[in-house]
């Protein structure tokens, strides 16, 4: 009983996301009047192809997860456009609406918030693919047994409840039901950052195995260098509602131009790296002050007058046009 779905056109990215804003008023006084504006998301640009992995990374408040939920149409933007083949979702409705919430699922941070304590697995695997008429109740029990097949449970676990699993089986679970739609993107929001460090690679590997057997795409985030390094093939560094720097992660972690992105790997420990004596300890400033300059310009040793005063475009490296950076001082 699955529904048909158009084929996706090779020639144009799965996802594009353009000039998106998401602004969220500050009120105050007994009127709640508008006094300001938090940018959590301003002016983002995005592609990804299909079966690619695109990484966001950031420090907390940068936008990752506001970015996130836009692209999932739980907060609505102001301006911009979200193409999914090509088609923008921002002005979809009813039935179209609903093919786009199959073709997008999440896998959120906290594995034991995101599962109803009171549902066995059986229905938590299965509610979302009987609501949308992919299985009958009659196929749910062989559908779920696929489903936890596929993560490395097995048939025994679907009677039980989710207070009976470890962290990392639960977000086993979580991915197994994010899977039961089949969906075309797969959004992993800080989905491996509450897990020990060994069961974190095993569902990172877990993951790399989905992929490379059903074509889907991520767009993982995360503030962790190394679980990037290891699982995205593009890379996009946000600060402050904005992108930073974007480009193929390799080159970008290996080579960083934009000061943000150094500030970033110069924090992450490494075996033999002796740390440097004078660091900027400085803290990112609100989301509700950025100024009309660069969001990082009070942060950066390199920062010019201009960098206060005029905000820095996102710009094809001319060395290396598959890189861009929001710097002018990068070439």
């Amino acid at each position: 009983m699955t529904p048909e779905r158009t084929d996706p056109n090779p020639s144009q990215p799965l996802l594009e996301v353009k000039n998106l804003r998401c602004w969220f008023p500050i009120k105050k006084g007994v009127f709640a009047r508008t006094v300001g504006w938090v940018r959590a998301v301003d002016g983002v640009d995005l592609t990804l192809r299909q079966g690619e992995t695109l990484g966001i990374v950031g420090e907390s408040g940068c936008g990752k997860s506001s970015l996130a939920r836009s692209i999932l149409r739980l907060n609505k933007p102001q301006n911009g456009e979200i193409l999914l083949n090509g088609v923008n979702v921002l002005t979809l409705r009813k039935k179209a609406l609903e093919q786009y919430r199959r073709d997008l699922q999440v896998v959120f941070q906290d594995p034991q918030a995101s599962l109803n304590p009171r549902h066995t697995i059986l229905d938590i695997l299965t509610e979302g693919a009987i609501v949308h008429k992919r299985i009958t109740k009659e196929e749910r029990r062989a559908f779920a047994t696929r489903l936890l097949k596929d993560v490395g449970l097995p048939e025994s676990v679907l009677d039980r409840y989710p207070h009976e699993f470890s962290g990392g089986q639960r977000q086993r679970i979580c991915i197994a039901r994010a899977l039961a739609l089949d969906p075309k993107l797969l959004i992993c929001d800080e989905a491996v950052s509450a897990l020990d460090l060994s069961i974190r690679a095993q569902v990172l590997n877990l993951l790399e195995e989905i992929q490379e057997k059903r074509g889907i795409s991520y767009l993982f985030i995360t503030h962790d260098i190394g679980v990037v390094e290891h699982i995205a093939d593009r890379i996009i560094v946000m600060y402050l509602g904005r992108v930073m720097e974007s480009g193929p992660t390799v080159t970008v972690l290996s080579a960083p131009t934009h000061p943000y992105t150094q500030l970033l790997l110069s924090a992450v420990p490494r075996i033999g790296k002796r740390l440097p004596e004078e660091k900027d300890a400085s803290d990112p400033i609100s989301a509700a002050a950025a100024g009309t300059g660069c969001p990082f310009a009070p942060r950066c040793p390199r920062a010019t007058d201009r960098c206060r005063q005029e905000a820095p475009a996102l710009r094809p490296l001319a060395a290396d046009p598959e890189r861009a950076s929001a710097c002018h001082l990068t070439a």
